[in-house]
């Protein structure tokens, strides 16, 4: 596949957040579908990119994934990192595009500009089962101590959590 990950451009935010939000939308990972509190937030790229990286993955076709990098000291974008730890966040990828290495290909490019960090951490909902094998393919390791619910009033929300150590 003719693939290439860069940093997005500002008039592609719209469209990645579509995207993300439909990805999300489509595995069932919003509790309250299209009324989850969570999809204004997941189709925020503007909001993102204030302070953080986005990358995109394209094929000649046009844009097919997204991915979050927040950088050592990512301020609000970090969810979990601490002192010497980038984040992953909203790895997403279009349902139809999904098993050719867009996924890889935006986690890679993410360990590639983490070079001032110790590690890389991320959080992942339980049904990710793809993205999940992806992590660990690459070396991520499961750090249960970490998962977190951000939700407290949703039990079932709990988010794994993995590290890479660089």
């Amino acid at each position: 596949m003719d693939l290439h990950i860069r940093p997005a451009t500002p008039d592609e935010y719209p469209l990645l957040g579509d995207l993300v939000a439909h990805a999300y939308l489509r595995e069932g990972l919003l509790d309250y579908g299209e009324d989850d509190p969570y999809l204004p937030v997941l189709k925020d790229v503007a909001g993102r990119a204030e302070h953080a990286e986005i990358l995109v993955a394209e094929t000649p076709a046009g844009a097919i994934g997204t991915i979050t990098f927040v950088p050592v000291g990512g301020g609000p974008m970090a969810d979990i990192a601490g002192p010497g730890e980038a984040e992953i966040r909203m790895l997403a990828v279009a349902p139809e595009a999904r098993g050719k290495g867009a996924g890889e290909a935006l986690v890679r490019a993410c360990i590639e500009r983490a070079d001032n960090a110790e590690r890389i951490v991320l959080s992942s909902q339980s049904a990710m089962h793809a993205a999940h094998r992806l992590y660990e393919r690459l070396g991520f390791v499961r750090t249960p101590s970490r998962d977190w619910n951000p939700v407290p009033h949703l039990d079932d929300l709990t988010l794994l959590t993995y590290e890479l150590t660089l």
